[in-house]
């Protein structure tokens, strides 16, 4: 299982991705442009020392990462998604990718992705905070697929 993370914009939400990557041993790709420098610096910050185990794979494009990455099941998170993340079946070899805190995806990388997948939310709120929304999505994935 993989994390894949679309232009971050926010550096600390980036560093707790990593976090939630390096506990649970899923590797963390991060797809440029971020909203900031992609440094070490602004990033141990919030993934503290986990920054140092986690597995980071850097690509400059979604170009770059969608060539370098074709054996994997591209599964988008999305308020928007068709199924619900509880009744979908993953795979080991799933990536989970997680779009721009402030606009998500452009159409062409949402058209191709395998399937968009939504946290049901039964309360008020209309979305979760990304990182937030990493652990809980890979978490139900590591679940099913462990």
């Amino acid at each position: 299982m993989k994390l894949a993370v679309y232009q971050p914009d926010i550096a600390a939400n980036l560093g707790a991705i990593i976090r939630i990557g390096a506990c649970f041993g899923a590797a963390i790709h991060v797809i440029e442009p971020c909203g900031f420098p992609f440094s070490a610096k602004p990033l141990r910050r919030s993934a503290m020392d986990y920054f140092d185990i986690a597995k980071i794979v850097h690509h400059d494009s979604w170009d770059d990462f969608a060539a370098a990455n074709k054996g994997g099941r591209m599964i988008l998170l999305s308020t928007k998604g068709r199924c619900e993340l509880w009744g979908f079946a993953f795979r080991p070899d799933d990536f989970l990718l997680l779009g721009q805190e402030s606009a998500g995806v452009p159409s062409e990388v949402a058209d191709s992705c395998a399937e968009t997948v939504k946290i049901p939310m039964p309360g008020p709120g209309r979305s979760l905070n990304v990182a937030v929304s990493a652990g809980i999505a890979l978490s139900e994935a590591m679940r099913q697929t462990r």
